[in-house]
């Protein structure tokens, strides 16, 4: 049994381009790996911008391919970063990241997301948190982050990096929680952010 909170899609056109990477999160230090999320944001958001529509004014096009890429890397390196901090490294599941490119009419979506395992306490935690985010207005819960985060030493899951691409790009946020196969004690949790672009 799946949860699902925000808006989420479970299925995707047949029809469409995609990419996935993974990753062995506990292969290296976390420090060791920051630099390479970034790289591999950076990767995903270039690979998305060659499918974006041509546009007859050079400029333009210039224009929107730059804002796409920092869009989707800032995105992308935020849901990356947290996916792998918070990966349960015991339960050796691979970290996943990706984007979906969807092109409806004349809106073109980027779909980031990553999977990740946590343990069924983190997950209920996770869930708080997201529910409080939902029911909250974007803004207030950001200024209510950092007043946290600058009060606690210890402000790992201040989620302001959820709440910036909400706030500055836009993001349409979403997750699904499901128990793990081959252990009940381990949640597999997808997070999404939709960003037109």
């Amino acid at each position: 049994m799946s949860q699902i909170f925000g808006e989420f899609i479970e299925e995707f056109p047949l029809e469409h381009e995609s990419l996935e990477l993974s990753f062995t999160s506990s292969s290296r230090p976390i420090e060791e790996r920051w630099r390479n999320n970034r790289l591999s944001a950076y990767f995903v958001a270039n690979y998305f911008s060659t499918f974006l529509p041509i546009d007859e004014n050079p400029d333009r096009r210039e224009d929107r391919i730059e804002a796409t890429r920092n869009t989707v890397s800032y995105v992308g390196n935020e849901l990356l970063e947290n996916a792998m901090k918070s990966n349960e490294e015991n339960n050796h599941n691979k970290v996943k990241f990706g984007i979906h490119f969807l092109e409806e009419f004349e809106k073109v979506t980027a779909v980031i997301f990553t999977e990740n395992s946590i343990t069924t306490q983190k997950a209920r935690e996770f869930q708080a948190f997201i529910r409080e985010l939902l029911d909250a207005d974007p803004n207030e819960l950001y200024v209510q982050q950092i007043e946290k985060t600058a009060e606690s030493e210890d402000s790992e899951a201040s989620g302001l990096g959820l709440l910036t691409a909400i706030n500055d790009y836009s993001a349409k946020l979403g997750w699904k929680f499901e128990i793990a196969p081959s252990n009940p004690q381990i949640v597999i949790v997808t997070t999404m952010a939709q960003v037109v672009v």
